[in-house]
């Protein structure tokens, strides 16, 4: 040993490391944690703004061919419902007014090639030869978008019946919903000109199959709110093509009362919308019949089935004021 009570070995050097180097390596690691986990939600934030915009757009398609309440805004009318959020990016097409057809360009679903516009239709349909002229008219429109196989035609002594079926490929609305499908808007687009140039009143009547809803109570959504939510859809169309509103005289649904095959009650041909083209008589019995009596017969001596009449404790004077 030496003097100054070293050892004879090398010097012993003891260092204490730092963890300085360490901490600057790795402190910023939750940074970078945090910015992916704020990129993923907002992803899962524009997901879920997309999905809603597509609901929106379905809802907006539903109640505006179902004829919904509508709310005043300024001068025109437009769906409280269906309107979507304020400055959306996704295009929003105005919901037309009772009565009101778009005139600010054509459909959406319409070619602007004249060679597309068809054929004009006589002005008034009224033989047997007349309806069979204009059943093989529509369908030929009808193959042309693709439904040769969905549109089939009868003549009765009350006019022209259309019928748009489903097929088991292909069906009018989308199952249980009152949104129809792309072939049949642009059919029914189509369709809105030639009723627009003839003088005969329509008939549209809604269908379905006799598939039942779980919920038959009275409040409950039904087979005949369908079919009636599906004619008025079809009306919404034709009229989006250019049909002026007298051109239809009624609109009901008869949900599954009426099937065009009764051994099958589900069978895909009962889901249906159909196109009456009244004759002029026959369209005048349709109003006769729902309009004020013209003819009366005695129920029993001296009683008589008339228009009513107001309590005489409510009648007045129409000059008193």
């Amino acid at each position: 040993m030496q003097p100054n009570g070293k050892s004879g070995g090398h010097e012993t050097v003891v260092k204490r490391a730092s963890r300085r180097h360490e901490e600057h390596e790795h402190g910023g690691a939750w940074k970078v944690a945090f910015a992916d986990f704020c990129l993923a939600l907002l992803c899962l934030f524009l997901v879920m703004w997309l999905l809603a915009s597509r609901n929106s757009e379905r809802m907006q398609e539903v109640l505006r061919s179902a004829g919904a309440n509508l709310l005043e805004e300024g001068n025109g009318l437009t769906n409280s419902l269906a309107s979507g959020s304020r400055g959306s990016m996704i295009e929003r097409n105005p919901v037309p007014a009772h009565g009101e057809v778009q005139t600010q360009g054509p459909s959406r679903y319409t070619s602007n090639d004249p060679a597309n516009e068809g054929p004009h239709p006589k002005a008034r349909y009224e033989s047997a030869s007349d309806m069979r002229e204009l059943a093989r008219l529509i369908e030929r429109m009808g193959a042309e978008e693709g439904l040769g196989g969905n549109v089939s035609s009868a003549i009765t002594p009350q006019g022209l019946r259309l019928m748009l079926h489903d097929t088991d490929s292909r069906g009018m609305f989308e199952r249980g919903s009152s949104v129809p499908s792309l072939r049949l808007r642009k059919l029914l687009n189509k369709l809105g000109p030639v009723f627009a140039r003839i003088e005969n009143q329509l008939l549209v009547v809604g269908h379905t199959d006799a598939s039942q809803y779980s919920d038959k109570g009275p409040a409950a959504f039904s087979n005949w709110a369908l079919s009636s939510h599906r004619a008025m859809a079809a009306r919404f169309h034709l009229m989006e093509g250019g049909m002026p509103e007298a051109s239809v005289l009624q609109v009901s649904g008869m949900a599954d009362s009426a099937p065009l095959d009764p051994a099958h009650p589900v069978a895909a041909v009962n889901r249906r919308i159909e196109l009456v083209v009244l004759t002029s008589a026959q369209s005048r019995a349709v109003s006769a019949m729902y309009g004020a009596p013209r003819q009366t017969w005695p129920l029993t001596d001296g009683v008589r089935m008339d228009q009513p009449q107001a309590p005489r404790e409510l009648q007045r004077d129409p000059a008193a004021p």
